[in-house]
């Protein structure tokens, strides 16, 4: 399987199942789209008389004088035209004679047999303060409620929560927590206090936390970024790009903006961590699909780890994006495409989280097949120990899963979690980016069609003209070189 597209002037080829990416010129991009449409059995091997059917379409094409100028210069105009489709079909079979064109998909059966391995728990959302002092207009917590009633996490509650883990990770000596909310900071002694019972664990069970804290930075102060540089892998920042934007959705609860509050505060963080192992992490709606901007302030403010996502709502709310925002939203990617390659010239390059991308390595096929693995390696814990899928599925009592202290009690909603990846879902079998989205969101796939099998496909649509970004980007860092 391959995908072809046209970003930022490069004809770009990926052959979905090895990852390679091939950037062409226009004739062999054409010579692709050709062999394509041919049968895979017969591609593998291709007749000669084929092959010459190939060329015969191909010189139709670049006989017109549509494409002369390509061929100007040359003794024979016509002979010039036929050596170089010759040439480009003998490229193209070169490729996928060694496998880096066209090639097969060998994982399903791979993840399946994966998949069936032991279940073992590595990373937990803990939600320490089921309570925020903003009132995001977006927030799908209700203000840190969870469909539920407001509290804080005890050190109880959170000891027994690393205790679980720790019980429950297997021979993983790595584990992730994050401190989630709500806003977590309203809970910070208690954040204060399991960290240095994690780090005292450590020893006794040969494992390695790897702390995170994600943050409105309405009570951010110096002792507490101190805190974080000592003992934080990564802080997520929620701010969503222009002080108008930003304080429309995001206000304090007595309706007064955020964002002259807490810009200083990021910053100042940011720059304490030396622009690495943070995120400023914004939030685009229906009512700043220009969001490219948003993205564009960021970077100018300094920060050079940036996140900006669409917002997940359903039709009927006023700031959701709908599918006849689709359009305006790709645009949008293909500005700030182009905008981080100037930028990168410039030497003031920065990362956008959506668009990074590993061609190289980067996680493993079962991971990139399987996703985040919510309801498996990945759970969420309440402020008063029950656990569930993700922090997403919180307040949805048919996705409780057990609590810290008994464990998993409905290993059957578990292993519905442990079947799902993109073999299981029909929109991803065919789909190009399905190594890159892993099949995309469980909880949006549940918000929008009540199961987790399916995909969220506003997201997908997004997801992919993401993905082409990426590739994209790489294709221009490499003519950089």
């Amino acid at each position: 399987m391959i995908h072809q597209y046209k970003n930022n002037g490069y004809n770009i080829v990926l052959d979905v199942n090895s990852g390679m990416v091939h950037v062409v010129d226009d004739l062999a991009y054409d010579v692709i789209a050709i062999y394509n449409t041919i049968d895979k059995e017969k591609r593998k091997s291709l007749p000669e008389a084929d092959k010459a059917a190939v060329k015969e379409e191909i010189l139709k094409k670049y006989r017109n004088q549509e494409y002369a100028e390509l061929f100007e210069g040359a003794d024979s105009r016509e002979e010039a035209v036929e050596t170089a489709v010759t040439e480009a079909v003998n490229d193209i079979e070169e490729l996928i004679q060694d496998g880096a064109l066209f090639t097969e998909d060998i994982y399903e059966s791979y993840i399946t047999d994966f998949k069936s391995r032991q279940t073992v728990v590595k990373a937990l959302c803990l939600h320490i303060a089921h309570d925020c002092n903003l009132a995001c207009r977006y927030c799908f917590a209700e203000e840190g409620e969870y469909q539920g009633r407001r509290a804080l996490m005890s050190y109880e509650v959170g000891k027994q929560a690393l205790d679980f883990l720790i019980q429950n990770s297997g021979n993983r000596k790595n584990l992730e927590v994050d401190f989630f909310g709500g806003e977590p900071l309203m809970n910070f002694d208690v954040v204060k206090k399991l960290v240095a019972y994690g780090r005292e664990q450590e020893q006794l069970h040969n494992k390695k936390f790897r702390f995170t804290l994600t943050t409105n930075g309405i009570l951010l102060n110096d002792d507490i970024m101190e805190f974080a540089n000592q003992e934080m892998s990564n802080v997520v920042l929620s701010i969503d790009g222009r002080r108008e934007v930003n304080d429309l959705m995001r206000p304090s609860r007595n309706g007064k903006g955020s964002y002259d509050l807490i810009v200083p505060k990021f910053k100042k963080l940011a720059d304490s961590r030396n622009q690495n192992n943070y995120y400023v992490r914004g939030t685009f709606t229906h009512n700043n699909l220009d969001f490219s901007e948003d993205v564009k302030h960021l970077a100018e403010l300094g920060f050079k780890q940036i996140s900006v996502e669409p917002v997940v709502a359903k039709a009927e709310e006023a700031y959701a994006i709908t599918e006849e925002d689709l359009p305006v939203i790709f645009e949008e990617y293909d500005k700030l495409a182009a905008y981080m390659i100037e930028k990168k010239k410039e030497g003031m390059d920065f990362n956008f989280f959506h668009f990074m991308i590993d061609l190289s390595g980067g996680p493993c096929v079962a991971k990139r097949l399987s996703g985040c693995g919510s309801g498996t390696e990945y759970l969420a814990v309440t402020p008063w120990g029950d656990l569930y899928p993700c922090h997403q599925f919180v307040g949805e009592e048919e996705f409780l899963m057990g609590n810290v202290y008994e464990g998993v009690k409905k290993t059957e909603l578990r292993d519905e979690f442990k079947c799902c990846n993109v073999y299981a879902k029909d929109k991803c079998r065919d789909c190009f980016a399905r190594f890159y989205c892993s099949g995309g969101c469980a909880a949006n796939s549940f918000k929008f069609h009540g199961t987790i099998n399916d995909t969220y496909d506003i997201g997908c649509e997004m997801q992919k003209k993401r993905v082409e970004c990426a590739i994209m980007l790489k294709a221009a860092e490499a003519a950089l070189e």
